[in-house]
């Protein structure tokens, strides 16, 4: 098993981007150390205004709004686009592109209000045409966008996604330069939250038209968000400038972001103590205990909207076809221990698949949640023997997943449990986070960690993932009668019956164990004393137009 890249080299790695830094940004000021043992961190660009360092994870996958993936690239896209409608503090949707909307009376009809003053970078007006550019370019099958089954809910657009109907058919049209009207399939109250996701920002069409394959690029792609691309270093940094065509420049107090690419959780630590970050985009569990005692004032948790899971290939041996196999090692894994030993920082044990702070919604769980942990393994035992498999003749497979501390310290607890519960051989494999993308998509794995984030705080955005025709089902599970069932609820303009059937979808689902959910995630974020305005809620946003710097 491979270890964390920058695990055993962060002392030099942080020096040389730190000296890449200070030329590249020309800091002025030392990192120096306070009292608790965090260092200062200080940024500022040539015009002597204020940069903010921020931790960025692994590298993006992409920063094509249509074409991106991991969460690292959306909460990098938040500062550079903004759909019609974006998160307010407490992470529920507010007005973004648009300054109000209204819906119909039966539901299926939302007319969205474009702000007057809104500006491209390049100084052009944001136009409702725009939007819709955007939108059509989501589910056009040329696009090949992985969420284009995001915005299913508008009239036609699965149609358009499985080739039936051409892009044009989308029901969004823009009948003048400031209103764009969406027309639904079927009922979804949480459209505006749904459209605050950077997959549905809008386009600048002139500028894709003259580079269709590489629109993403720093110095090319045009922003209508707080601030532009101005460069991008695989494997070390994104680099925003302040847009000041945004239509609110006025209230921005930076006058860039500097996004670190930093995937081992203790390298970014051992940066943010020697002031080369003002926030984490994580906190190393590994050195939690030493955080809480010299960092409290520091120290942000909160809860998250986001499972994390260990998923199966449901087209490829030995899960394929064998749900008592998957039940079985779902069964002995002993979450609470997980979350107490392992994890440590406040996370949940996942009995289910919709974490618990979703809204109006009763969150389900395994039917053996409330069995004894001997019971549930004798249980397991039988099953996996259903499935062929015993002392002499083991199950043997592998498990893939992205570098990072938490990731192995999960793999190695996990496997220890089947191993010595089942006697289960599991090979453990690290990647970096793009290869196991990669690997997933060419069904290259047995089974991967991921992580599923609710992009909106209803049921719904955990309830589609596994839908057999959405395009980042990972697991590629296919349930007719889950459909079915998901389908249903989406028409329903009958709250508590959406929620029933819902609630009946996830139960569903838990009794197939397509994917093992392990844990709900906390948002863990160290934050230096002089950034101004940050604040803390359940969507794990916060847009860096709404920081300052002392």
């Amino acid at each position: 098993m491979s270890r964390p890249l920058l695990r055993t080299s962060s002392r030099w790695w942080g020096t040389l981007c730190l000296l890449c830094l200070l030329c590249s940004l020309g800091l002025l000021a030392a990192c120096a150390r306070s009292p608790g043992g965090s260092g200062a961190a200080t940024g500022s660009d040539a015009a002597g205004g204020k940069t903010l360092l921020r931790g960025g994870g692994p590298d993006p996958d992409s920063l094509d709004p249509q074409k991106l993936r991991g969460f690292e690239a959306q909460t990098i896209l938040r500062d550079l686009c903004e759909g019609l409608t974006i998160l307010d503090h407490a992470g529920g949707a507010a007005p973004g592109g648009a300054t109000s909307w209204a819906v119909s009376s039966d539901g299926l009809t939302w007319t969205f209000h474009l702000r007057r003053e809104a500006r491209w970078s390049t100084g052009d007006p944001v136009v409702a045409a725009d939007y819709v550019a955007g939108l059509t370019r989501l589910v056009d099958p040329a696009t090949a966008s992985a969420n284009a089954q995001y915005i299913g809910v508008i009239a036609n657009a699965s149609d358009i996604v499985a080739g039936r109907k051409p892009p044009a058919s989308l029901g969004v049209v823009a009948p003048d330069e400031h209103t764009v009207v969406i027309s639904l399939a079927s009922p979804a109250p949480y459209l505006p939250a749904l459209l605050t996701r950077p997959c549905t920002c809008p386009v600048h069409r002139a500028t894709l038209a003259q580079h269709p394959g590489d629109y993403a690029r720093a110095g090319v792609m045009p922003a209508n968000g707080a601030f532009v691309l101005a460069d991008w270093l695989q494997g070390s940094y994104v680099l925003l400038r302040r847009n000041h065509y945004y239509w609110n420049d006025a209230a921005t107090r930076l006058a860039a972001v500097k996004y670190l690419i930093i995937p081992d959780e203790n390298a970014e630590l051992t940066r943010y103590r020697s002031g080369e970050l003002h926030i984490t985009v994580v906190v190393p569990r590994g050195q939690f205990d030493w955080i809480r005692s010299h960092l409290p004032g520091e120290l942000h948790i909160s809860p998250q909207l986001t499972t994390y899971y260990y998923g199966f290939n449901l087209r490829r041996a030995p899960f394929a076809g064998h749900p008592g196999l998957r039940r079985a090692l779902s069964m002995v894994i002993d979450r609470d221990r997980l979350a107490r030993l392992v994890l440590r920082v406040g996370e949940l044990p996942a009995w289910g698949w919709v974490p618990p702070q979703v809204a109006q919604y009763t969150p389900q769980s395994f039917d053996y949640r409330s069995m004894p942990l001997s019971a549930r393994i004798a249980e397991a035992r039988r099953l996996y023997a259903q499935a062929g498999y015993s002392e002499a003749h083991p199950l043997s497979f592998e498990l893939r997943y992205n570098a990072g501390e938490v990731h192995t310290k999960v793999a190695v607890a996990v496997a220890s449990m089947w191993k010595q519960a089942l006697g289960a051989q599991v090979r453990l494999t690290q990647v970096e986070f793009k290869t196991l993308l990669s690997d997933i998509d060419r069904g290259d794995v047995q089974m991967f960690r991921s992580s599923w984030v609710g992009d909106y705080n209803d049921a719904n955005a955990f309830a589609e993932y596994f839908k057999s025709d959405y395009g980042v089902n990972l697991v590629h599970y296919n349930n007719p009668h889950y459909d079915a069932l998901v389908h249903e609820a989406a028409q329903q303009r009958d709250t508590s019956r959406r929620r029933a059937l819902l609630e009946e979808a996830e139960r569903v689902l838990l009794a197939d164990t397509p994917a093992i959910p392990l844990y709900f995630y906390v948002n863990k974020h160290l934050v230096k004393p002089q950034v101004l305005g940050w604040y803390d809620n359940v969507m794990n946003v916060v847009y860096s137009k709404d920081l300052g710097l002392r």
